[in-house]
């Protein structure tokens, strides 16, 4: 019997997901592998309880079952994102689409400021935001619109 398959399901599966974050990463172009690299060194040393998989095509790291922090590459750069992120009071942090989400960006990890970004990530840990119930129901909330009466002949 060889190692590989006296590993329980749990460890096989925690291997794959590392597996397919590694690829994610080395499927960029050295300077964006870096930048997700440096993520990915400071995302699991801050937050080492939160678990890690390829969710929607990028890596994203849960707490609870709670997506916390992700990253992705977008036109040529790297977005960090984090679900709360505005309400972590950090002016570096710009908001994402029209919920809590908020982001930095990065091209080199020259750019990283790695004290920053453990700030953030302690805050985020701290933060984790797990009413998407409500984000849902306010959805359903919206008024429809009235189709106009059809006119008869």
């Amino acid at each position: 019997m060889n190692s590989a398959s006296k590993r329980s399901p749990a460890v096989a599966a925690g291997a794959a997901r590392d597996a397919g974050i590694s690829r994610y990463a080395t499927s960029q172009t050295p300077e964006l592998a870096a930048v997700c690299q440096g993520l990915r060194a400071e995302i699991e040393a801050t937050l080492p309880r939160a678990e890690s998989k390829i969710w929607h095509g990028a890596p994203v790291w849960f707490l609870e079952g709670y997506p916390v922090v992700g990253y992705s590459i977008k036109a040529g750069k790297v977005s960090l994102l984090f679900w709360n992120g505005r309400a972590l009071g950090e002016p570096a942090l710009q908001p994402v689409g029209k919920h809590f989400a908020a982001e930095l960006v990065f091209t080199e990890v020259s750019e990283l400021d790695r004290a920053a970004i453990r700030r953030m990530l302690v805050r985020a840990g701290q933060h984790v935001f797990k009413d998407y119930a409500a984000l849902r129901g306010k959805r359903g909330t919206k008024p429809t619109r009235q189709r106009k009466p059809q006119r008869t002949p």
